[in-house]
């Protein structure tokens, strides 16, 4: 296949997944069934917004253009192993591979392993030809280079693992969002979604808010009133009643709607139920260490990404920023 061949295969994709066959949703339930956080709706929020971002004709073309990709680029064996706490989390390290025209091997985490499979058999049944180039594997030996994804100790590992070869690894990451007083109940509403879609498992979910001193945080409470029936999923309600718990245990002064806990902490990481927050002078600017920048997937507010964007990324909105086309282009 020619670069306009896959992009066009990936537009049918697009349109594909909006349509719902029986198939599809004989997929999504069974991916539900074996992972308890992907709920159906979840589900959908993460095909749509791969559809909307990524899966259109102009996008695509428009995104490959600040690349030299073409029909003579050398094909390699790209091994990936994917992260599995969001649906479809790796989706665009195989999108990466596959605009490249390079051939797939790819370990799926045990947490998301029906999607994406499904997805690959359906391209084959399209283009029976690629069934020489896309392969789920549970052993990744014999690649030229690597995509790994993973928590900062299975990092390690990958690094070790991968060393000879050309790799990217990925480790934990999260988001942080920036008030300033002023938002809207609209803009809060939008900033409920960037923390709360996924159940807050995603590196693009905002974990941290740092809001000015005297901050008013009922409109924030109240914007999060429609994720309240978090506390009707088992999985969730256990960890907010955990982590309750621990606060009542040490005294430990918090916020919440019931469904939602805000701590003051100073870490950027929290827990699940959890956000955490910290003042900064009112007239002033938050100041985040080095250490924490580099755990920063993503910046929510004025001057930075908009609220309500944060599991939206585009196509040349790299994981860590490292580009992965120049990446792929380069081995």
């Amino acid at each position: 296949m020619n670069l306009q061949n896959r992009i066009a295969l990936l537009v049918r994709l697009g349109h594909y997944l909006q349509q719902n066959t029986e198939d599809w949703m004989v997929a999504k339930t069974l991916a539900k069934q074996r992972n308890p956080w992907f709920t159906l709706e979840f589900i959908e929020r993460a095909t749509s917004a791969i559809v909307d971002a990524y899966l259109h004709e102009e996008k695509l073309t428009t995104w490959v253009q600040h690349y030299h990709i073409d029909d003579l680029i050398e094909e390699r064996k790209l091994g990936i192993v994917m992260a599995g706490n969001i649906p479809l989390v790796g989706f665009h390290d195989f999108l990466c591979g596959f605009i490249c025209g390079h051939q797939l091997h790819i370990k799926c985490s045990s947490k998301d392993d029906v999607l994406l499979p499904f997805i690959i058999q359906q391209l084959m049944l399209w283009e029976p030809g690629l069934q020489n180039k896309l392969h789920i594997s549970e052993q990744l030996k014999g690649c030229d280079a690597y995509i790994a994804t993973g928590g900062n100790q299975s990092a390690q590992h990958f690094e070790q693992y991968f060393a000879k070869y050309p790799h990217i690894i990925r480790r934990n990451r999260t988001s942080i969002a920036i008030l300033n007083g002023n938002e809207t109940a609209a803009t809060l509403q939008l900033l409920s979604d960037d923390i709360h879609a996924y159940f807050g498992l995603g590196c693009r979910n905002v974990t941290k808010i740092y809001v000015p001193e005297g901050y008013d945080f009922v409109p924030l409470l109240q914007s999060f009133e429609h994720y309240k029936y978090f506390r009707d999923h088992h999985k969730y309600s256990n960890n907010f009643d955990y982590q309750l718990s621990i606060l009542l245990i040490n005294n430990i002064p918090y916020m919440t709607n019931e469904s939602t806990i805000l701590v003051e902490q100073e870490g950027l990481f929290s827990a699940i139920s959890v956000l955490h927050y910290e003042y900064y002078p009112a007239a002033s600017y938050p100041k985040i260490s080095e250490e924490n920048q580099a755990s920063i997937q993503a910046i929510i507010g004025e001057n930075h990404l908009p609220f309500g964007s944060a599991q939206q990324p585009g196509l040349d909105q790299y994981a860590d920023g490292v580009d992965t086309i120049q990446f792929l282009l380069s081995i």
